[in-house]
């Protein structure tokens, strides 16, 4: 039996900046990786406070757009820049965000993987900084990753409107970069995860706004948690989710972060007996 909750432990702020934020022209992706790390660590958001670009906030390394290493309440080390590799690389897609707009980070072969949803590729970094393309795409959207062994998985959220034939859990590997479909059918994926007992499940942000430009969210409360079938269809675990935008597994409790900061907690989700893998 699945049952819900919405949780808030410790308040945690995330303060994002950009033009582009508060004209509403995309989503607020960045802050979805600090969201995940958040949950991992029991904490809650209380708040994401968006400002434009002539209010700059001082950072340290000179606001580098990449992955950052904390290292203490006031000193981070930034270990990979990926806006000025994006700026430098541009990819093929048709882009208004030169640096990119960097949704999902995993650790992969003793680096990170990362996908940027605006340039339409995933990205491989190294802990000393040196950054490359692992895999290009068409207008697809790359959202959530998930790396189970050598495999990659990750979700698509498709091009606009982000229909659910394009919503879909892809694979892919170092030595096979030609993504192959594993399951379709859910609109706007944003992540994937493997549950317990090797179940593949995906995240849905839910239906998307008839008319709405790229980088809206989708409709309040249409969101859902599915899990990934045999056969290449979705079966839904929970439905009414608020525009839901990452998840991670802990035992077979799924906590979900939404857009507007909360946390719901999702018990129960596989089912016994919990040997078997959908792949």
């Amino acid at each position: 039996m699945v049952s819900m909750e919405s949780k808030q432990h410790c308040g945690v702020e995330i303060i994002a900046t950009g033009d582009e934020l508060i004209y509403g022209r995309i989503v607020d992706t960045n802050s979805n990786w600090i969201a995940k790390q958040v949950t991992k660590l029991g904490g809650a958001l209380r708040r994401v406070t968006m400002i434009g670009d002539d209010l700059p906030i001082p950072v340290n390394n000179g606001d580098v757009v990449g992955i950052y290493r904390v290292d203490g309440p006031n000193n981070f080390t930034v270990i990979a820049d990926l806006g000025t590799w994006s700026i430098n690389n541009p990819s093929e897609s048709d882009v208004f965000i030169p640096s990119g707009v960097h949704y999902a980070i995993d650790t992969f072969r003793g680096g990170f993987l990362i996908t940027d949803g605006h340039h339409n590729r995933v990205l491989y970094a190294t802990l000393d900084g040196d950054v490359s393309e692992m895999i290009a795409f068409g207008n697809i959207v790359p959202t959530g990753l998930e790396v189970h062994g050598k495999t990659v998985f990750m979700a698509e959220a498709g091009p606009n409107p982000h229909l659910p034939e394009n919503g879909r859990v892809v694979a892919f590997g170092p030595k096979n970069l030609a993504a192959t479909e594993i399951a379709s059918g859910a609109p706007l994926l944003v992540d994937v995860e493997y549950g317990l007992g090797q179940s593949l499940y995906a995240l849905a942000q839910g239906d998307f706004p008839v008319g709405a430009g790229d980088g809206a969210p989708a409709i309040p409360n249409t969101g859902s948690l599915v899990e990934v079938n045999e056969d290449g269809s979705f079966s839904e675990v929970i439905g009414g989710l608020n525009q839901p935008t990452s998840m991670e597994f802990i035992g077979n409790t799924a906590y979900v972060v939404s857009l507007a900061g909360e946390i719901y907690k999702i018990e129960n989700v596989s089912s016994p007996p919990y040997g078997n893998s959908n792949q």
